[in-house]
C-alpha cells in the first residue's frame, strides 16, 4: 500500500489546544519539507473558507461514496452528518512533490493514522495547560456557541486520556516554549 514514502507528521489535540498556529508556524518554519494535508468534510463552508484550501467539501453522498470506494485513509462521523477524513489521494499528491505530510487532526483521526504508518508517521499530542484554560481559550475566539463549548470541553476530557497513546507530547502553556518544542522534533524526526 504505501506509495513513494514520505513521512507523517501528525498534531492532534483538543479544539482550542493551539494545535492549528504550531502547524501554520511549522509550515512557515519547515516550507520546502513540509505540505499541509487538506482534510474532506461533508459540513458546509463557513464564511471566508475556499474550497481545496481550508477543506474539500464534499456533500453526504459524495463523503459515503468515497468511503466506500476506500478513498480514504481514516475518516469518523464526527457530528450527526457531519463527516472529516484523510483523502488518500491528498496523501499521495503531496508525497509526489518529494514533501512530507503535516496534518491538524483530531485525536481520533490522528490515531488512526499512527496506527496505519507506525515508523513512517511522528504523532503529537498537543496539550492545553488545563481543561479550565482551554475553555477560556474556545470562550475568547467567540466563534462557538454555549452549548457547542460545553460540548467541546466534554469531548477534550476524553481527548486528554488518549495522549500517551501519541508518541510525544506538548504542553501548550507558554506558546513560545511549545513552538520551538514542535520545531525541534519534527527538525530531529525529518532528518531520521
Amino acid at each position: 500500500m504505501p506509495m513513494e514514502k514520505g513521512k507523517l507528521i501528525i498534531f492532534s489535540a483538543p479544539s482550542g489546544s493551539g494545535k492549528t498556529t504550531i502547524v501554520r508556524h511549522l509550515l512557515k518554519t519547515f516550507p520546502d519539507q513540509l505540505e499541509f494535508s487538506i482534510s474532506a468534510t461533508s459540513r458546509p463552508k463557513r464564511g471566508i473558507e475556499e474550497c481545496g484550501k481550508d477543506y474539500h467539501y464534499l456533500t453526504v453522498e459524495e463523503f459515503k461514496q468515497k468511503i466506500d470506494n476506500k478513498e480514504f485513509l481514516e475518516w469518523e462521523e464526527v457530528y450527526a452528518g457531519t463527516h472529516y477524513g484523510t483523502l488518500r489521494s491528498e496523501v499521495e499528491r503531496i508525497w509526489a512533490k518529494g514533501k512530507h505530510v503535516i496534518f491538524d487532526i483530531d485525536v481520533e483521526g490522528g490515531l488512526n493514522l499512527k496506527k496505519q504508518f507506525a515508523e513512517q508517521a511522528l504523532a503529537v499530542f498537543v496539550m492545553p495547560p488545563s481543561i479550565k484554560i482551554l475553555e477560556e481559550r474556545l470562550n475568547s475566539r467567540s466563534t462557538d456557541t454555549p452549548e457547542s463549548i460545553a460540548r467541546r470541553v466534554e469531548k477534550a476530557e476524553k481527548e486528554l486520556k488518549t495522549a500517551d497513546l501519541f508518541d510525544v507530547f506538548i504542553l501548550n502553556e507558554v506558546l513560545e516554549d511549545a513552538l520551538h518544542k514542535a520545531e525541534k522534533l519534527v527538525s530531529e524526526f525529518l532528518s531520521k
